[in-house]
């Protein structure tokens, strides 16, 4: 069942937390609805500028209807991650997509909000919902790179006024997290002085928390030891951090780094170990069961397992 993101955070704020997961070829898009028509999960597959400029939007939107096919009993938004307004536009007249980002946020305040306030117009009039950014994460992902230095946590005073001027349906905030595998260098971890300030400023309004992998320095340790060279002092959001920002608003935890390490990690295991392979569908099916591994305790993780069934109700579009 297709949903928006709205619908889908209407029925979990404050109870649970939905992941959003990018993805980029079929092996993911298969482990992704596989687990959670397993788990009874609903769940947010996301697509980057990156990723559609790299598959083609046609090609991933035609893979993600085909595992709704394949899932059937799989409760789900589609999702433009990271878009800008050429994006954003061309998801929005092509369909396929229940929600999008613009993300504004490098912009000053009143720009953002101008910018936001557009796009918000466009997709509400086709249904679509809107997630918009103020606050600026560092970190390396796809083909944006932001300078520490340059990062900033989100003021809730300004979530307040940009909320009610922008009408967007759900805000990704800065507290502490940042995009790619070298996350936190020290020991600063979230924010929750500043996700309660905001919730007490907007109660009930969906948050989005950007970063959200974690970093297992296991599975590092494991691409290290097949010949990967990645640093080994990478910090993602614990465990418990992610239990506790759900008590806050935090409706949707988007995850892209732990998947892509997981990829690294099966191929470089499997070719060491499997000289003589050569066939990509090989790891193909290791990584399958492993990405639905990880899924699997990530909606346990998060709350959102067994979920599904509240979104009975709302069965409008398939």
């Amino acid at each position: 069942m297709l949903l928006t993101t709205k619908e889908l955070f209407t029925k979990c704020y404050g109870r649970y937390a939905i992941p959003a997961v990018n993805v980029f070829f079929m092996e993911e898009i298969h482990g992704l609805f596989s687990a959670a028509q397993a788990a009874d999960a609903p769940f947010i597959v996301q697509t980057t500028p990156f990723a559609r400029d790299y598959a083609k939007a046609d090609m991933l939107l035609a893979m993600i209807g085909a595992a709704a096919r394949i899932y059937p009993r799989t409760v789900y938004a589609v999702h433009l991650d990271h878009g800008y307004e050429a994006h954003i536009l061309d998801a929005i007249e092509s369909g396929g997509y229940t929600s999008v980002m613009i993300d504004a946020s490098h912009d000053d305040f009143d720009k953002n909000v101008e910018r936001t306030k557009a796009v918000v117009e466009k997709a509400h009039a086709k249904k679509i919902s809107v997630e918009a950014e103020l606050g600026v994460l560092g970190g390396v992902e796809d083909n944006l790179t932001v300078e520490e230095s340059h990062s900033f946590y989100t003021n809730p005073q300004d979530v307040e006024k940009f909320v009610h001027a922008t009408h967007c349906d759900s805000l990704a905030i800065a507290v502490g997290t940042s995009h790619g595998a070298y996350k936190f260098s020290g020991k600063q971890g979230l924010q929750f002085d500043i996700l309660k300030e905001i919730r007490e400023r907007l109660p009930g309004f969906p948050l989005v928390l950007h970063g959200g992998s974690n970093v297992d320095v296991k599975v590092v340790g494991r691409i290290n030891a097949a010949g990967g060279k990645l640093k080994s002092d990478a910090r993602g959001v614990q465990d418990e951090e992610l239990k506790e920002a759900i008590k806050f608003g935090i409706c949707k935890v988007n995850i892209a780094t732990d998947t892509r390490l997981l990829w690294t990690m099966v191929n470089r295991e499997f070719f060491r170990d499997h000289p003589e392979e050569f066939a990509p569908t090989s790891p193909g099916k290791i990584f399958m069961e492993t990405y639905k591994a990880f899924m699997l305790k990530k909606f346990e993780l998060l709350g959102a397992t067994g979920r599904s069934g509240e979104f009975e109700s709302l069965r409008v579009r398939d």
